[in-house]
């Protein structure tokens, strides 16, 4: 089969190839899918050009965790009706070294979700790291049913998953945008109401909100977090999924006197269920009418390369994907 893969890590066009590789087999309790989309995320490209100092997991890394395909094969102790359905799935490299950017994966069946009938392959390889970690960010605190939630970066792949989300749980949804062009994203998402960050935004949430937030969902912590405090309700709590810088300053007395809570989230290390239960949610929504995300650029798996620095430096808004085959069932 041809697969992406890198052996080291740096940039991209200096590490990645594309070649030929066995096709892989399914374990007992694996499927494997004949990927069709490849979804490449952040941090796909943070782990290749190891951002983190975590060095390399594995001698062999075939990128990306989402993708989208059909079926082909299941390993022991998987009911043969898998065969041929069309499925998204999520984790295909997370603490694996084996993931989607390759015309087959086989996965563990627990990490494979059926698309729901109408929703194009496209979208369900933009579903998994944004759809869990939107759903964690956004009911990590409790019941977000009646209450107000502020979605900090709301037209962004987490961010609108988490404005739809939040939405679909019965919450009252605010989000915000850095450019007016954005705010159509967040409201077509579910916003009840989209402003733009900048100077004032606290007061202007304030004036929509003059109890304060219940819960915020936020992007960039470091820079937000200010702002974050003064909005929050007493007892209200922060989930943050990223930060625009490692070691931010934060109000610390001002949390403590509203009683506020922080919570940090990383999808990989989401818990088993609540990775199911987002699952079950994003589907709920498609099923509903919601559209998913938008895809800005759609980058054939021989130009892996370029996707991966078009997810560094963005040309268009929308998420970027790899088309592995010519699927499109």
């Amino acid at each position: 089969m041809k697969a992406a893969w890198y052996e080291k890590q740096g940039a991209a066009r200096d590490v990645l190839v594309v070649g030929k590789m066995d096709d892989p087999q399914p374990s007992a309790g694996e499927v494997r899918i004949r990927v069709a989309f490849s979804g490449v995320n952040p941090g796909d490209v943070k782990k290749r050009e190891d951002a983190f100092g975590v060095g390399m997991p594995y001698p062999r890394v075939i990128p990306h965790s989402d993708g989208s395909g059909t079926v082909d094969a299941v390993g022991e102790g998987v009911p043969r009706e898998w065969i041929g359905r069309r499925v998204w799935c999520y984790g295909a490299q997370s603490y694996r070294p084996f993931g989607t950017a390759a015309e087959f994966t086989a996965i563990p069946l627990k990490q494979v979700v059926q698309l729901p009938e109408g929703v194009p392959l496209e979208q369900g390889a933009c579903l998994g790291i944004p759809g869990i970690t939107a759903h964690r960010t956004v009911h990590v605190g409790g019941s977000v049913k009646g209450r107000t939630v502020l979605v900090q970066g709301g037209a962004g792949a987490v961010g609108a998953c988490a404005v739809q989300l939040a939405h679909q749980a019965g919450a009252r949804v605010i989000a915000t945008c850095r450019a007016e062009a954005d705010k159509e994203i967040a409201s077509r998402a579910g916003a009840d109401e989209v402003l733009l960050t900048g100077e004032g935004l606290a007061k202007r949430v304030r004036a929509l909100v003059p109890d304060g937030v219940h819960h915020i969902v936020e992007v960039a912590f470091g820079v937000n977090i200010k702002t974050d405090t003064e909005v929050l309700a007493q007892g209200g709590s922060i989930a943050t999924y990223a930060t625009n810088t490692p070691m931010p300053e934060t109000p610390v007395w001002q949390l403590v006197f509203v009683n506020a809570r922080l919570f940090f989230v990383g999808s990989d290390d989401v818990p088993a269920d609540a990775k199911i239960e987002a699952t079950r949610d994003v589907n709920k929504a498609l099923e509903a009418g919601w559209q998913g995300l938008d895809i800005g650029e759609i980058v054939p798996l021989d130009q892996i390369a370029r996707a991966h620095e078009l997810v560094e430096h963005p040309v268009k808004p929308g998420r970027v994907i790899v088309a592995v085959t010519s699927e499109k069932i």
